[in-house]
């Protein structure tokens, strides 16, 4: 089913997919809760409710888009990497999850931001071991532990704080990662 045309050993492969800055999808899911959290300061929830649906299912395209000006240049047509397909799949696996939200948004509605918040940041875990760096590791816990105490904190802002919570830690993601590719990457 995704077998890799890639002559590379995996551990080439590993290193490969580790060399790239991996801001693209960080980058897209930063600009796309920001876009959530403004819906929420500015329209009613029900507005909202559809912002955060389509804007997180939006979030891979978007990254996918971004990643040819951050030089992560993700591609599933040359030379696929079998850590390409794990992301993909890791990808798959956080949108299976909106089965867990949708059932939850229909009894609380509020309950959204908490669910897809949490369910589509689980991703982060695999990219730790695939980078054999924490980032990953703390991009999840983080926004497991500060989603759902904003969600228990701030009951009439939770399509607000939420999805500002979620732009603070993708940020802190984002440098901790250029920070990480400019330490392993040689100066020209």
């Amino acid at each position: 089913m995704f077998k890799s045309a890639n002559s590379a050993t995996l551990e080439e492969q590993r290193r490969a997919f580790s060399g790239r800055p991996l801001i693209a999808m960080p980058l897209a899911g930063t600009i796309m809760w920001t876009i959530i959290g403004l819906s929420g300061i500015f329209f009613p929830d029900r507005i909202t409710v559809w912002v955060l649906y389509i804007g997180t299912g939006s979030i891979v395209y978007l990254g996918l888009f971004l990643s040819r000006f951050t030089g992560d240049n993700v591609s599933f047509k040359d030379e696929p990497n079998t850590f390409d397909h794990l992301f993909l799949l890791s990808t798959g696996m956080s949108l299976l999850v909106f089965a867990i939200a949708i059932p939850f948004f229909m009894a609380d509605y509020s309950s959204l931001p908490l669910t897809v918040g949490i369910l589509t940041g689980l991703m982060w875990m695999p990219i730790s071991w695939i980078i054999q760096h924490w980032i990953g590791i703390f991009h999840a816990i983080s926004r497991t532990v500060f989603v759902l105490a904003s969600w228990f904190l701030f009951p009439e802002l939770r399509f607000v704080i939420i999805p500002f919570v979620i732009v603070f830690i993708y940020l802190i993601s984002i440098i901790v990662l250029r920070k990480r590719h400019q330490l392993i990457t040689p100066a020209e």
